[in-house]
């Protein structure tokens, strides 16, 4: 899956489990406001009906006061009767109150259709048998009236009542009933305020257990997922973290120790063999067919050749020692407590044999060849970094013998190593004084002598130690990654040159230039080789780029070939260098992509004499010719070579034969010999006649 889509996944989970939340918080934030809304109506409701209770019982002991007083008024003698009216009195205006108030806290209605309910308030207040409206509202006309009859017998201050004091009069009956009356009333309250706050607490009690519910319900469907993805994702970040420090130390593809890892530790191995005064052997192995078996049976089979050879490492060494890969097919041991050199090299030999044991891919048997080169500490150095640089040397000395061999660095590839260093640092200033040189050599037409392209190749000639060979700064330059800063030396001052030359109206053909894998890697090579030859003025049809087979094979993970497709529908020509040597399949030799092919020197050597070589000559000229593209052969130096490739039919050639490689003087002499006189035209004196 790729990364778009896991963060997509991911903020979606993330989305619904905070929805979630905030959803189950709200419902539960919902919940416990109206469970404080239900508590709150029942104390209110509580206190409402306490109140009432309150009135009806002050009202029951006002009715019998009021009885009281009045029979005591009555009773009295006449000088004491004031204060019993005048108690009286307050006693009816409290019981009239008191009355009023009930009414209003209850709401009743004597028009209301609850009058009719036994269950009701209204009931009781305005309905049979109890009729407390009735009696309470004659209760206090009866006591207001007794009172009045009672202050005008007396003189006092009154309403100015004038009946009689017989029809003022109030007995227990009007007493009992209003008694009896209010104590209906105060069961009818008690009764409805039972029955209100039972509901109320129903439905409290619903919504608790609701509440509880949804809190399991929260727990078991948000929360619980929400804890088993936040444990999940706990452990794929804690898995990754795991896999991110394995992988910081070992490599993805074998499962060995990396460079990384042997980089931080080779230090503390040497520091323990210097404490136990021991040896410490250094084994770097490298395949030597590996590019040959990647090229021919695929990736995949040189990766699973990489995996079976780590394997066999492991099971051929010790615990305590350590092995890595450095990267390719480079292999490196480090194998404690070597022993004395017969030891190391017994060990060696046994180790490499099992590495060399034939490999079954597929149904194919691969021959994988490793060779291995060995630096001992502390005989060959005492530190890391020199031990690995010698076991390199070694390696390397190991498969210049022809490998499936191992050898032991030895004082002559320290001079030689010695003499590498030295090399580095001079192609490292030449390179900044852009001190290699371009020579030339012509590719001519054998039939009709004319010249079709010619070749830059470089040159180095030291300040010391005058000209050194290609064959002996190019691998070194490779090895260090200066190859594309020399290519680009090369370039600029071949196309230069030859921009010169047309400028001259001296004629070439192409001016073609090597081109390695390293430079085209380069994300800015076709910039700086259109750029180039816009400065320069030179036509880009005027280039040809020569490649090798293996270029076009390493493309699967460098997307060379779309440069090059890029490059030459720029109208640059490119041509496959070293025909025939390589594992290219003949898918690449495509007339929409090459325009050239160029035989190999080694089966042009000799070729008159060479009955194979002559064979292959001619298979690859019929192809390209039935393909439609041009050749040309290198290498060619007798005349018997020359009339040969003429008799296969290969025009054009390059060789010792036709011109040495030169610098760009004597090219440019050379060129301007052979390149076609343009006619002279010549005027004529006089005048007409």
């Amino acid at each position: 899956m790729s990364q778009q889509p896991v963060q997509s996944v991911s903020r979606k989970l993330i989305l619904l489990i905070k929805t979630g939340y905030w959803l189950a918080l709200t419902i539960i934030a919902a919940m416990v406001v109206a469970s404080f809304i239900l508590l709150q109506q029942l104390m209110a409701q509580q206190q409402h009906n306490h109140a009432l209770l309150d009135i009806v019982s002050t009202q029951k002991a006002l009715s019998q006061r009021i009885v009281f007083l009045a029979s005591a008024t009555g009773a009295a003698s006449r000088d004491k009767q004031p204060a019993l009216v005048t108690a009286l009195k307050q006693a009816t205006g409290e019981f009239e109150t008191s009355y009023d108030r009930l009414l209003k806290e209850t709401g009743a209605d004597p028009l209301s259709p609850a009058r009719n309910d036994p269950k009701s308030i209204e009931y009781v207040l305005f309905n049979k048998p109890f009729h407390l409206d009735y009696f309470s509202v004659g209760l206090v006309a009866n006591g207001d009236r007794l009172v009045s009859s009672v202050e005008s017998q007396l003189g006092m201050q009154s309403d100015g009542y004038k009946g009689g004091g017989e029809r003022a009069g109030l007995d227990a009956s009007v007493a009992n009933a209003t008694l009896s009356g209010y104590a209906a009333l105060g069961q009818r309250i008690s009764a409805f305020a039972d029955e209100k706050s039972s509901s109320i607490l129903d439905l409290h009690r619903t919504l608790f257990f609701a509440t509880l519910g949804v809190i399991v319900l929260v727990a078991l469907f948000i929360f619980r997922p929400m804890s088993n993805a936040i444990l999940r994702k706990t452990r794929e970040l804690v898995d990754a973290r795991n896999s991110m420090a394995f992988i910081a130390v070992h490599d993805g593809l074998t499962g060995l120790h990396n460079r990384t890892f042997l980089t931080d530790h080779f230090d503390t191995l040497i520091k323990g063999a210097h404490r136990r005064r021991e040896r410490l052997a250094v084994v770097q192995f490298d395949l030597d067919r590996f590019k040959q078996i990647n090229d021919t049976l695929g990736h995949a089979a040189g990766d699973y050749v990489l995996v079976v050879t780590a394997q066999r490492m492991r099971d051929s060494c010790r615990a305590s020692d350590l092995c890595a890969r450095l990267g390719g097919d480079e292999f490196v041991m480090i194998l404690n407590g070597a022993g004395t050199t017969e030891d190391i090299h017994a060990l060696a030999k046994r180790i490499l044999g099992e590495i060399n044991e034939p490999i079954t891919f597929q149904g194919t048997t691969i021959m994988p060849g490793a060779s291995a080169g060995i630096a001992v500490y502390p005989v060959d150095a005492d530190n890391a970094q020199d031990l690995l640089v010698h076991a390199d040397l070694a390696l390397y000395s190991a498969k210049k013998l022809g490998g499936g061999n191992f050898s032991f660095f030895s004082e002559e590839l320290r001079r030689e190593l010695d003499y590498r260093k030295q090399l580095e640092q001079d192609i490292r200033t030449a390179i900044a004084d852009k001190s290699f040189d371009v020579y030339f050599q012509p590719q001519v037409s054998l039939t009709s002598g004319k010249i079709s392209g010619i070749e830059a190749l470089v040159r180095w000639k030291h300040a010391t130690r005058g000209m050194i060979s290609p064959g002996e700064f190019i691998p070194v330059a490779e090895k260090c990654g200066f190859m594309p800063e020399i290519g680009r030396i090369v370039i600029s001052k071949a196309i230069n040159e030859a921009a010169e030359w047309d400028r001259a109206g001296i004629d070439f053909g192409r001016i073609a230039v090597n081109v390695s894998g390293t430079e085209l890697r380069e994300p800015d090579f076709d910039t700086f080789l259109f750029g180039t030859l816009e400065r320069a003025g030179l036509a880009p049809q005027k280039l040809s780029l020569e490649i090798v087979e293996s270029v076009i094979l390493d493309d699967e993970k460098t997307g060379i070939a779309s440069k090059l497709r890029h490059i030459r529908a720029a109208g640059v020509h490119l041509e496959l260098d070293d025909f025939g040597t390589g594992y290219a399949s003949l898918s690449h030799v495509n007339p929409n992509e090459i325009d050239r092919l160029k035989i190999d020197r080694r089966f042009v050597q000799n070729i008159n004499e060479n009955g194979d070589n002559t064979k292959i000559v001619r298979a690859i000229t019929e192809l390209a010719r039935g393909l439609g593209i041009s050749i040309v052969a290198e290498g060619a130096e007798t005349e018997a070579e020359l009339d040969s490739l003429m008799a296969i039919g290969c025009d054009q050639v390059q060789g010792y034969s036709i011109a040495f490689p030169m610098p760009q003087d004597k090219a440019r002499e050379w060129l301007a010999t052979r390149s076609p006189k343009k006619a002279k035209l010549k005027v004529l004196q006089g005048s007409l006649g």
